[in-house]
């Protein structure tokens, strides 16, 4: 292979950044195979930026001239200004810059820089792309882009007889107004006569032309080293080259733009979006696309239909709340386990070798709160959510498909993306291309490829497991406590609880210290993980940005499954299943015995467990989401608040602002999608789940949309067609919330052993009622064990029993003790069991099926919306040929009036000639 010209974005092993130790191991590559955009020839004179002093005007986005747009801004510390002795370490960097600006320079780019009026270390590169080079790299991105007014006709609204009402819960018309529709197509440099534009200035927006300036910067090339060429602003960024890179707000937040034909975008999205005031607004999605980008409008776009959807299922919950509230009073097994008479003389066994007696009303007021959740109404509240879900992702696609339309991004996937520079840097291997059939150049070869993908998922797989083993210590780790508490308790040691004492528990202690340490543990494996999991989707080397993307998010997604939902899973599915009997207890390594639910059962325990969670997740991203940003930003503010009385410029504004980092909309997907596994999966055990959700979406969206304007610089606009990986894992979210809440129904609640109570058992043959009634129920749910036939040492437990005491009871349904079975399980739980498994099969089917039905049934188009994308395809299509037969008329006219003239001329000759032929011959005659 020829190792004429070689480029890379990265090293493998790089000692030392700041000095000039030599490069181990460079990975290397043919510059023929990778796109050189315009280079330096070595030995080349490098051109160097022209320096200008700022002009006090601190809200311009322009250069000096006032002419050229600032499209993106460099920042980098003068290498001149450093301390002596450490000057030389840094001549590396000045090098590697210089040669990284002069390369923009050489591929037609305009720079510019400013010193710093703060620090008058820092320097500032204003970047501006010329007209040539938008047009050459908005076809290269296929940036769709105006071609006609739109001329078709919108269906009207169906909310258009209340628009009295309605125009109240949308942002202020007069100031943020509708956008002109425009046919669009894909540019073509060449056939700029086809495009409709009127102003050159404003024919690319500022989001398009920082979309095109980042990936002109992600291209250049910024060191040669012999053979080796390296490009790529994030390099630079990395190793400090550069401090940031970024494009420019237009203006101060809080401040009206003085130019009303040209009002600051900024300050519209914070009056009309951000302001905690709009909480009841619609959001205005269009100006949040073309501010933002695609990227970040479909985010908002889905947050924003996610929460109205769960305003919803919030009614719906608290009505199933209410419900519950209401029959708590006429709840009969409740009443119960709180009478005297019944719960009152029942003594209960000791759940754990260490713990004593209790009476079954000690639990009262468990059993009442248990009882609010615990009923008919979860059971239709579940089947609902789960409707309500299919409907949630049925019309979110069909939304989706009309923002796609309305954002031109119906093709974007059936373009073709650019590769990530990461990716191209490490072409080396010749493949064809399935779907052209030319020869193009990969990373590695098939094999190779599923190596990687093999480490990735070995790696993923290895952390799931680590998540596994923390659960099992924390399982340990109740085990032990719960007999620790319960020693406490039973001999009064735990004097500083005085005054909460009678209501703190061995359960309820062991529970709620474990469901923080879990939160704990939550937060330390995701910090960690986090950075796996990046290197791991950095290996594979994904090569587009969407499908680097996709593959984190798969990656992320799994790890943060099993890291926030294992613990509920355990509590609803695995704890106190297998117990045993008082007489013969199941053990976890020989030593430890089984834990069982709290005496409410675990449902409660389940409640208590996402209640923590939840509210310790919303505490903890809001912490990081406000409360961080804002107290970097004003340290930042104080710390130069010495220079507050100097003129600072709109480029030195937005460096003081915090950086958004390139997965920052990843996180923010993450928080939601997570919410929604609680909000779905375990909402049989918490109906208020919904509106506790849409309370937090709420100010989500308000602190999202806060965050973004004041405390962030502009992202970097991205485009996008939908939310990616993230549609996949909602919809098998919804698949198996159906299983998991008709388990909950049916093995962690007690629903189903009160049905069959009431149906089959509280009348004849097994009780002497002449009609169905619940009265009964707890005196047959608990099973009888008789002391003597303990094989353990009870002689310490017994000091704490009643006297007389022969019997205690526990929940199962076994024969009594001097049965022929004594302590098997009885007639009642195989009933129970073949009840609970009916139940599951049969609601699963039955939601499944509605689910199929519904999803068949509402398309995932419009059908509108397909008839505009046909009409406007259609009338696209007949714009750009009769534009390029007038393009092509007018180019050829001069030709033919030229060819019409030669050729009259020609005859006009011949003609002559001709007549000078003749002429002496009519004399002769």
């Amino acid at each position: 292979m020829s190792t004429d010209g070689i480029e890379e974005t990265d090293s493998l092993c790089e000692t030392d950044e700041l000095g000039d130790a030599e490069l181990c191991e460079e990975v290397v590559y043919a510059q023929e195979f990778l796109p050189t955009y315009q280079s330096i020839r070595e030995g080349e004179t490098v051109t160097k930026t022209q320096v200008v002093e700022f002009n006090d005007k601190p809200e311009s986005l322009f250069f000096n001239d006032g002419i050229r747009r600032i499209d993106f801004i460099l920042v980098y510390e003068d290498e001149d200004k450093k301390e002596f002795e450490k000057r030389n370490m840094y001549q590396r960097r000045k090098r590697r810059r210089e040669y990284f600006e002069a390369s923009l320079m050489k591929m037609g780019l305009e720079l510019e820089a400013t010193p710093s009026v703060v620090n008058d270390k820092l320097m500032f590169v204003k970047v501006h792309l010329p007209w040539d080079v938008l047009c050459t790299y908005a076809e290269v991105l296929h940036i769709k882009l105006p071609i006609r007014p739109n001329d078709i006709t919108p269906r009207p609204s169906m909310w258009r007889f209340f628009t009295c009402i309605t125009k109240h819960f949308y942002p202020d018309e007069k100031l943020i107004q509708k956008e002109v529709e425009y046919f669009t197509a894909p540019f073509e440099k060449n056939r700029q006569d086809c495009f409709y534009i009127n102003d050159k200035d404003l024919f690319f927006t500022p989001a398009m032309r920082s979309r095109m300036a980042c990936y002109i910067l992600s291209k250049a090339q910024y060191e040669i080293r012999g053979n080796i060429n390296k490009f790529g602003i994030t390099k630079l960024l990395n190793t400090g080259v550069y401090k940031a890179a970024y494009p420019l707000h237009d203006g101060k937040f809080n401040v009206k733009s003085k130019e009303e034909a040209y009002p600051s975008e900024r300050y519209l999205l914070y009056n009309e979006w951000a302001n905690p005031k709009n909480f009841y607004k619609m959001q205005p999605l269009d100006l949040i696309r073309k501010y933002y980008g695609e990227k970040v409008g479909i985010y908002f776009a889905w947050l924003g239909f996610y929460t109205m959807m769960l305003a919803v299922a919030a009614v719906v919950g608290l009505g199933c709340f209410i419900y519950g509230l209401k029959s708590q009073e006429t709840s009969t097994w409740s009443k119960e386990v709180c009478d005297p008479n019944i719960g009152g003389k029942i003594v209960m066994c000791p759940q754990c070798d260490l713990c004593k007696y209790w009476i079954l009303n000690s639990t009262c007021e468990t059993s009442q709160k248990l009882s609010i959740f615990d009923n008919f109404g979860t059971l239709v509240f579940a089947v609902f959510m789960s409707i309500w879900v299919t409907l949630f992702l049925e019309f979110w696609k069909r939304y989706q498909a009309e923002l796609e339309y309305e954002w031109d991004t119906v093709e974007f996937l059936e373009q073709e993306e650019p590769p990530r520079p990461e990716y191209e840097a490490r072409c080396i291997y010749e493949r064809k291309n399935p779907v052209t059939g030319i020869t193009e150049k990969v990373p590695f070869t098939f094999c190779g490829r599923c190596v990687r993908i093999s480490i990735g998922i070995g790696t993923v797989c290895f952390w799931i497991f680590l998540i596994l083993a923390s659960i099992v210590a924390i399982i340990v780790y109740r085990l032990a406590v719960f007999i620790t508490f319960s020693y406490q308790l039973r001999n009064n040691n735990l004097k500083n609880l005085e005054p909460i004492k009678e209501y703190v528990t061995p359960q309820m202690a062991t529970s709620v210290t474990a469901s923080l340490i879990s939160f704990v543990v939550i937060m330390i494996l995701n910090i960690l993980y986090e950075r796996v999991a990046i290197w791991i989707t950095n290996f594979e080397l994904p090569r587009t940005r969407t499908d680097y993307e996709n593959s984190l998010t798969m990656k992320m997604f799994l790890f943060q499954f099993v890291n926030y939902y294992s613990s509920c899973f355990y509590i609803a599915f695995v704890k106190g299943k297998i117990v045993g009997y008082p007489g013969k207890p199941v053990k976890l390594l020989g030593e430890y015995r089984s834990e069982e639910c709290d005496p409410g059962g675990c449902l409660i325990e389940l409640t208590t467990q996402l209640a923590i969670i939840m509210g310790g997740k919303a505490i903890w991203n809001n912490i990081q989401e406000v409360l961080l940003p804002w107290a970097k930003n004003w340290l930042f503010r104080r710390c130069s608040s010495s220079v507050t009385e100097k003129v600072i410029p709109r480029w030195e504004q937005d460096y003081q602002l915090q950086p958004i980092s390139q997965l920052g909309l990843f996180y923010e997907y993450l928080e939601m999608v997570i919410q929604f596994g609680f909000v779905t999966l375990f909402v049989a055990s918490f109906p208020l789940a919904p509106v506790l959700a849409l309370i937090n979406n709420l100010f989500e969206i308000r602190v999202d949309a806060w965050k973004f304007t004041t405390q962030s610089r502009r992202i970097v606009p991205q485009k996008a067609q939908d939310i990616g990986a993230w549609q996949p894992i909602l919809q098998g979210i919804a698949i198996l919330a159906v299983a998991t809440n008709a388990m909950i129904i049916a093995f962690t609640s007690d629903m189903i052993p009160r049905l069959v109570y009431y149906w089959s058992f509280s009348v004849f043959p097994y009780s002497d009622n002449t009609e169905h009634t619940m009265q009964g129920y707890i005196n047959s749910s608990l099973s009888v064990f008789n002391i003597s036939d303990s094989p353990f040492d009870l002689t310490d437990i017994a000091m704490s029993a009643p006297s007389n005491l022969t019997t205690c009871r526990y929940r199962d349904f076994r024969y009594p003790p001097g049965h022929p079975w004594q302590y098997e399980h009885n007639i009642q739980y195989w009933h129970v069991l073949g009840a609970k498994l009916a139940f599951i099969i049969v609601v699963e089917h039955i939601v499944y099926l509605t689910k199929f039905i519904l999803s068949y049934v509402i398309p995932d188009v419009p059908y509108a919306v397909k008839e505009r994308i046909k009409r406007e395809k259609y009338l696209t299509h007949v714009i750009l040929h009769e534009t390029s037969l007038k393009l092509v008329t007018r180019r050829l006219k001069p030709l033919i009036d030229d060819k019409i003239s030669h050729d009259a001329t020609n005859f006009n000759k011949e003609e002559i000639e001709m007549k000078a032929t003749l002429t002496p011959i009519e004399e002769n005659n």
